[in-house]
């Protein structure tokens, strides 16, 4: 039994924290902090164990070793922005805590995230004798440990991979983003990019698409992005025969409209423009203008279907696989009070941090998530609400 700090009281923080205390044999202690404290009361309120709460601003370094040291946990949970991992990385080091996020290092001044910077620290980690995983949500995460699986278990050689995001919900709003807007807008308006023969291809971003049936949602407009766990999975999966890896991710074209002339009125931007005397970022003013992801959850109905697509080879025979998991956004609500791309991410982060706490996974330095033993992620995902399917194709 273990206490865990988790740090950040968004929608995703909020399901972990539901989860964590749902495993009491796991999860001894937790402790939830956030830079809005009154976030972490509304979810202390929704459990029915006691759980401290906390208030940290996680851009600085000093009140994050302060918080760690005061309440001593053997992990920290980290699901406050990507912004800040860097900072909580440090501070793990600076107190001997082993460390976890969901979501790779992106710097505030440019539209970019990669894992350099993370993995950069895998020395320091390593000689502290602390374990840093990441990229433990769904996608980063799930994907990450799908693959990982047929590669153990399916296929003797991966050929390609296509992972897939669908999100086939409906929440009522003219225009609005299912996590962070500033985050998600981010993400979907650089290029395109996918990893094919060894190498980086660039496309424009939303440039190019393909039709895919499914499973409870049906066909949907899916596009190329670039996504953080293709950087990690081209690396560590090359071995194994790789020759391509994609991400999609479907949007509708309502969602795509609006998009486009937020783009042509510059209001996606993150370079400062003056306002009355005053530098503003117009892609935050946009994220203060949006509704709130979490205000969603009530009224949001549907379903979600994350996967990753499979041709390889085994025994010498070709072979397609999908492996998915469908989510329902109504049933999430019921559970934990969170839509379900929230409820997607956040049982992960709360299983990845089982397999720490339980000793299934262990090491000293950084690690992606596929670099783990699939199995036991496996079968605690059938068990704590994400259970997926295998479909031969």
């Amino acid at each position: 039994m273990s206490k865990v700090l988790i740090i950040g009281a968004g929608g995703v923080g909020g399901v972990v924290v539901h989860k964590c205390a749902a495993n009491p044999e796991v999860f001894s202690e937790i402790v939830l902090a956030s830079r809005r404290i009154e976030k972490c009361r509304q979810i202390q309120a929704q459990l029915s164990r006691p759980i401290e709460i906390d208030e940290v601003d996680a851009d600085h370094t000093d009140q994050v070793v302060r918080l760690i040291e005061k309440h001593k946990p053997t992990l920290v949970i980290n699901v406050a922005l990507p912004y800040q991992d860097l900072v909580i990385m440090e501070a793990c080091l600076q107190t001997g805590v082993h460390y976890m996020d969901t979501a790779n290092y992106e710097h505030p001044d440019e539209a970019k995230f990669e894992y350099k910077e993370q993995w950069a620290l895998h020395d320091r980690f390593k000689e502290r004798g602390l374990l840093a995983l990441l990229g433990s949500g769904f996608d980063p995460g799930v994907t990450n440990v799908f693959c990982a699986h047929a590669k153990k278990h399916h296929f003797d050689e991966i050929h390609t991979i296509d992972i897939l995001d669908c999100n086939g919900g409906d929440h009522g709003k003219a225009f609005a983003t299912n996590f962070n807007p500033e985050i998600n807008i981010r993400e979907i308006t650089q290029p395109g990019r996918y990893w094919e023969n060894g190498q980086w291809v660039e496309i424009p971003a939303m440039s190019e698409k393909m039709v895919w049936d499914y499973p409870e949602i049906g066909p949907r407009d899916s596009y190329v992005l670039y996504h953080e766990e293709l950087e990690s999975l081209s690396k560590n999966l090359a071995p194994a025969g790789l020759k391509r890896i994609r991400f999609f991710m479907t949007f509708g074209q309502e969602y795509l409209t609006h998009l486009r002339v937020l783009q042509n009125v510059g209001m996606t931007s993150i370079e400062p423009v003056m306002y009355e005397g005053r530098e503003v970022i117009p892609l935050q003013f946009l994220k203060a203008m949006l509704p709130d992801p979490g205000s969603l959850a009530e009224n949001y109905t549907g379903k979600t279907n994350i996967g990753c697509l499979f041709e390889g080879v085994k025994d010498g025979k070709t072979r397609k696989l999908y492996i998915y998991n469908v989510c329902d956004h109504a049933e999430t609500y019921k559970e934990v009070k969170a839509q379900a791309v929230s409820y997607t991410t956040g049982v992960p982060a709360m299983v990845g941090a089982m397999m720490i706490l339980t000793g299934k996974w262990s090491g000293k330095g950084v690690f992606n998530i596929e670099e783990f033993d699939p199995d036991p992620f496996m079968e605690q995902l059938m068990k704590q609400g994400l259970p997926y399917t295998e479909s031969w194709l």
